[in-house]
């Protein structure tokens, strides 16, 4: 029997193909300014409290995004919250990590993988693109590599990453999966005056991931 196929809330660019257990755009691009629907990666939500044994484990403020040492980004995304970003497929070993610390507190763990949108904006004119539709300083001082923080785009509140790979500015965007369509293709539309482009996801995505 045919393995089920897992997809996105945003349709993936023509030519499609499966990898990992989702369905995804093949599409290659070498635009200055790219957005990649990131949707397959791994996305585990953890609660708990801020001075308990987990926080300290995790070791990200709010407000921050760090990669650990199993390649998984840890983003701060509030207080007691934290959002953790790893490859296609590794949310059960994600969960058995974090519900392996022992905490006395109230800790939640939930798999949020098929529930929410992600998608990644890269390029030079990243900041511009997203200054259209986010209220937000995205100038070096204020929202560095690693900065994490939440706010509207595009009138959405989104929670944003600020990822940079191989040197090029890059943001990583999460978002309910309902509103994963609306959110791509507002910031379609903010960065077609930049040339920007659609490319496909890829698996070793995770490999500048911050995740």
């Amino acid at each position: 029997m045919a393995e089920p196929i897992a997809r996105s809330p945003i349709p993936p660019a023509s030519p499609v193909t499966v990898e990992h257990g989702w369905e995804i755009s093949a599409r290659r691009s070498g635009a200055d300014l790219r957005i990649m629907d990131c949707t397959p990666l791994a996305k585990v939500l953890v609660l708990a409290s801020t001075d308990g044994k987990l926080a300290r484990t995790l070791g990200v403020p709010f407000g921050r995004a760090v990669r650990d040492e199993h390649g998984t980004l840890v983003v701060g995304s509030g207080p007691g919250e934290w959002l953790l970003l790893s490859s296609p497929g590794a949310n059960l070993s994600v969960i058995r990590r974090v519900e392996e610390v022992p905490d006395e507190g109230l800790v939640s763990v939930f798999d949020a993988t098929h529930g929410r949108a992600l998608m990644r904006v890269t390029g030079a004119r990243a900041p511009d693109l997203l200054a259209k539709v986010c209220g937000v300083d995205l100038s070096e001082e204020v929202t560095p590599h690693g900065a994490a923080f939440r706010s509207s785009v595009a009138k959405l509140v989104t929670d944003v990453v600020r990822d940079d790979r191989d040197g090029e500015r890059s943001y990583l965007l999460h978002c309910e999966r309902s509103s994963g369509q609306y959110l791509f293709d507002a910031l379609l539309d903010a960065g077609n005056e930049f040339g920007m482009e659609v490319e496909g996801f890829t698996a070793p995505e995770m490999r500048g991931v911050s995740g």
